[in-house]
């Protein structure tokens, strides 16, 4: 082993022990409302924090650096603008959520619709929740294979292994408690891979001269990228903003007040974060030819860091990625306890129950980033599903008194074929349509359609505009 993965793997079994202390340490949870929602006694500010780590993960900390090195300032389009967009809509819609009163999603659309809708809808979600999941579980077995030494599949055994030795017994309290910590990791290392590369690339006016030099004329400029990623910017922002995950750190606040406050701190966090590392991926055009293998990222900590410095950006790469696997299957686990399953008992037993679901998530997903090693690739197929699935319905709910269940059930189904359709497509297994895959235009047809369907079904039924009007006047 080199230096540096020595001083590494002593870096994270100190990380590892330390958060296995601090969940310890952490009050018990006495029932599901404390192991899912933290008893909604947490400050705004620590929810705020794990909003931000929890999309703050494989994506944001080493593909988008990767994409800045080919594309330039444009990159921030692809998570950035998406993510951004997202929080905005989550400001304005945070209130209604907070004050309809039900927990999940799953619940609200019980109360709005039926039990069937709730269903259908609570099964997206969780397949969402674990393909995303497995799109974590793949950034860390590539980055602790690229750092380590490791084979992939070893790589990811590992970290999944450590994500759920702390997930299980602590819950979200313990999720936001260890996010807080990964947070700081995480920001200590952005700021540190940022000020390293800016420095060894000579500054932005060197960037500039490189980008000129190899016919990178648009490379400085941030609406370039607009056009290449305005598909992930609708699919992206379209699932994030409805992602159930989000959506429970709304629940878990303590008011109306406080899931605005969370939202706003939010939004503002994300700027310099996303930029720093969209920078960083820029100022390595003038350190590498072409695009290192392993990633801009950990070359640089590799190439121009002394060891002690890169073992402890190591660890905050690594928090930024299991901080977002932690949020994820959380929310799985959340998912089945209290959306699917349908039976009794005491808390105690439930409790028992919700570790089951914890460890029933982490290993679908594990299967899932063992057989598909894409970080993109899975979360297209999350965000496609979840988009075209869940997205109409959703957002009707609170808008659209004329919407009905047997529409948002139908919706829901079409969503989910034609996302199926289209995961088909990717695999060569069915015929390609007349648009391209992985398009603006297949997301706009997959909403469309899905918003014709709920529409029109909801015409030909029945109104139910007593159960409507309740759910509406509870967001008011």
């Amino acid at each position: 082993m080199t230096q540096l993965q020595v001083f590494a793997l002593i870096a994270l079994f100190l990380y590892f022990v330390l958060i296995l202390y601090a969940v310890t340490k952490e009050r018990k949870n006495q029932n599901l409302l404390d192991y899912f929602f933290g008893g909604r006694k947490l400050p705004f500010w620590a929810l705020s924090i794990t909003f931000i780590a929890s999309w703050w993960g494989a994506g944001s900390a080493l593909a988008t650096a990767d994409l800045a090195y080919e594309d330039g300032l444009g990159a921030f389009w692809y998570y950035g603008v998406p993510v951004l967009l997202s929080t905005f809509l989550m400001i304005i819609g945070s209130k209604k959520i907070r004050r309809v009163g039900f927990l999940t999603q799953g619940e609200m659309m019980k109360a709005r619709y039926n039990k069937n809708v709730s269903t259908v809808l609570s099964l997206l979600i969780l397949v969402f929740m674990i393909f995303t999941a497995a799109s974590q579980m793949v950034a860390i077995g590539e980055f602790f294979g690229t750092y380590m030494g490791l084979n992939y599949e070893l790589a990811v055994l590992i970290g999944t292994a450590i994500v759920l030795g702390y997930s299980l017994f602590g819950g979200f309290r313990g999720v936001v408690l260890t996010d807080i910590i990964q947070f700081v990791f995480l920001s200590v290392s952005a700021l540190v891979v940022f000020v390293v590369a800016l420095n060894a690339s000579g500054g932005f006016d060197a960037i500039q001269s490189v980008a000129e030099k190899k016919g990178l004329t648009n490379y400085m400029s941030f609406t370039d990228g607009a056009s290449k990623y305005f598909s992930y910017v609708i699919t992206f922002g379209c699932a994030w903003m409805i992602q159930a995950n989000v959506w429970q750190r709304i629940s878990a606040t303590k008011s109306d007040t406080d899931a605005r406050k969370m939202t706003v701190m939010s939004f503002f966090v994300y700027i310099p974060l996303y930029l720093m590392i969209v920078l960083t991926g820029m100022a390595s055009l003038s350190l590498f030819d072409s695009m290192p293998k392993g990633g801009v990222v950990t070359t640089i900590v590799i190439n121009y860091m002394h060891p002690i410095l890169g073992a402890i950006v190591f660890v905050g790469i690594t928090a930024a990625i299991m901080s977002t696997m932690d949020s994820l299957i959380n929310t799985g686990a959340m998912t089945i306890l209290l959306d699917l399953y349908k039976g009794d008992g005491s808390d105690k037993k439930k409790l028992s129950l919700s570790y089951l679901a914890t460890l029933f998530v982490t290993l679908i997903a594990l299967l899932i980033a063992l057989k598909i090693r894409s970080i993109l690739e899975i979360s297209w197929i999350a965000s496609d599903i979840i988009t075209t699935g869940v997205f109409v319905p959703l957002m009707a709910a609170f808008l659209w008194r004329r919407g009905t269940a047997k529409g948002a059930i139908a919706s829901m189904l079409v969503g989910f074929i034609y996302s199926f359709y289209n995961l088909m497509v990717s695999f060569s297994i069915l015929p390609k349509p007349f648009y391209e895959s992985q398009s603006v235009m297949q997301v706009v047809i997959g909403v469309l359609i899905s918003f014709i369907v709920y529409v029109g079904v909801s015409f030909l039924t029945t109104s139910e505009y007593d159960k409507a009007d309740k759910f509406i006047s509870m967001t008011k």
